[in-house]
């Protein structure tokens, strides 16, 4: 798993240079690995996560400004808010990464390269959403019994 780490915090990089460039994605990763090794299932899973959230930010940023009382995205740090959209497209893009992997993981990459206050801000939100998204699952999911029956 320290290479999924490695993945997350090269595709943070990426996603935080992609702020102050104006280059695609597959650009800023080609350049990133001009100048950095790393196996290739962390290359492979670094493109997934930092093309992926670039992609669908749009819709991300929705759902964090959503989660996120007293806080517009505009007065998050470039920072928290690439860490937060990665998180997010974990959840909905990444059936295989338990929700509170994609949680932990992001608050650790906040403690180590955010501010003081990055990991339980990110926390906070993460949670919120989370709790959010499984509410609006299970309000989708039909309980057997309220099904019609056949007449």
């Amino acid at each position: 798993m320290q290479e999924r780490r490695k993945a997350r915090e090269v595709a943070l990089q990426v996603l935080y240079s992609l702020n102050f460039v104006n280059l695609d994605v597959e650009k800023a990763l080609e350049l990133f690995w001009g100048n950095f090794v790393a196996p290739k299932s962390a290359k492979e899973f670094a493109a997934t996560l930092a093309s992926g959230t670039w992609h669908h930010r749009e819709e991300l940023d929705g759902l964090i400004a959503g989660c996120s009382d007293n806080w517009s995205l505009s007065r998050m740090s470039k920072v928290d808010i690439s860490i937060l959209r990665m998180a997010v497209f974990e959840f909905l893009y990444c059936d295989d990464i338990p929700p509170k992997v994609s949680i932990n993981e992001a608050v650790d990459l906040g403690k180590i390269f955010g501010s003081e206050n990055s990991g339980s801000f990110i926390n906070g939100i993460l949670d919120a959403l989370n709790l959010k998204l499984n509410k609006n699952n299970a309000a989708k999911s039909v309980h057997p019994s309220a099904r019609p029956t056949k007449a």
